[in-house]
């Protein structure tokens, strides 16, 4: 690196094009690093004051944006020193290790939450009864927390010499040093990422699978049932009359055989999973699905980068491949509002009910009684 450089020195065009590769560099990464910031920090805002979206699927997405802005103010700000001081890094090893840490850190913090998400939206569809019963706020802190309790074991090793964090000049950032597989070993931290990323889109497409076996299923309907003294013939003499007496829909005394039984309200305990839930769940899933897609794409030049290294002994990767890569896996940290914003019609209508000109346009939703699973 320091021989290109003395030789781009005595060349004057060689010289010129570094001036102008580094000016590129830093806009683009600038420009990146403001994205992030404003979109995460806006998502993230919106999330916590608006009560309606303080459910599950937006708890894990207000955790992956707090990582996107920790990601962005404090590891991408060094990539833009180096790059300022002509591929090289001035701190301390210590530092260069720490930086290292965290952006191996976030990088498995994404994809073991889009995994943990996926497993979320497949059971908020197929098994919505379990999921609306235990997908509590608790329950998602424990997700979270374990979610950054397996991503700090996959990223601190490295930290004891068990593979290496080192400045990478080519990269102009402190990451692995990805080196043969017989002089480094990196391969399993890569094949981890690899196995986590492929079991994620497993799992959406299962639940694809499943609205797609089930999208021709009619909807439930209450047959009423013929009663004379609670004695039930006629189309729902199979007890369907009960059932709908202690699902709230009964009218008159209570049962003789239903006396003692302990009754739940049916606002409170939802059943079913009516259309406009279906719905906004299929919405949900859609935006982390594409969260995740977008995910794969930003990191798969960069992780193909990796196994070249890691598998070809003394591989050349070309200089201008390598610094898109490296480009494409810093876009990921300002992506996700992006994402959710265009996928996501529900944070699109309360981001414009925050402002009072849009609140007059903003007309509630009821949902139909109408169950799909």
């Amino acid at each position: 690196m320091a021989n290109s450089s003395e030789f781009g020195e005595s060349n004057p065009t060689l010289h010129n094009y570094a001036i102008t590769a580094s000016a590129v560099k830093l806009a683009s990464l600038g420009l990146i690093i403001c994205i992030s910031l404003v979109g995460n920090a806006a998502l993230s805002l919106l999330v916590l004051k608006d009560i309606s979206l303080h459910k599950a699927p937006y708890y894990f997405l207000l955790d992956l944006c707090l990582a996107d802005v920790i990601r962005s103010a404090v590891c991408l700000p060094f990539v833009m020193i180096s790059i300022n001081n002509r591929s090289t890094w001035t701190y301390s090893i210590i530092r260069c290790k720490i930086i290292a840490f965290l952006s191996v850190l976030f990088c498995f913090h994404v994809a073991f939450l889009l995994f943990c998400v996926s497993v979320t939206r497949y059971m908020a569809i197929a098994h919505h009864r379990f999921y609306s019963k235990r997908m509590t706020l608790w329950t998602c802190v424990a997700v979270i927390c374990m979610v950054w309790t397996l991503s700090v074991a996959m990223a601190f090793p490295p930290v004891f010499d068990v593979g290496t964090y080192k400045f990478i000049h080519e990269e102009e950032q402190c990451i692995f040093e990805h080196r043969y597989v017989k002089a480094n070993d990196t391969l399993g931290f890569m094949l981890m990422l690899a196995v986590i990323v492929g079991t994620t889109h497993v799992v959406y497409i299962k639940m694809l699978c499943f609205v797609y076996d089930h999208r021709k299923m009619k909807p439930a309907q209450l047959v009423p049932a013929i009663s004379q003294n609670w004695t039930f013939h006629g189309p729902g003499a199979t007890g369907q009359a009960a059932a709908n007496w202690i699902a709230g829909f009964g009218r008159g005394p209570t049962p003789p055989t239903l006396v003692g039984i302990r009754q739940t309200s049916h606002n409170g305990n939802r059943r079913l999973l009516v259309l406009d839930e279906f719905k906004m769940e299929k919405r949900i899933g859609k935006m982390y699905y594409m969260i995740t897609l977008a995910f794969l794409i930003l990191w798969a030049p960069y992780i193909v980068t990796c196994y070249i290294r890691v598998f070809v002994k003394g591989g050349t990767i070309p200089q201008v491949y390598l610094t898109a890569a490296v480009w494409m896996t810093f876009v990921q940290a300002g992506a996700n509002p992006i994402i959710c914003f265009i996928f996501n019609k529900e944070l699109r209508s309360r981001l414009r009910a925050s402002f009072p000109c849009c609140l007059s346009t903003q007309t509630p939703m009821s949902m139909e009684p109408y169950c799909v699973i």
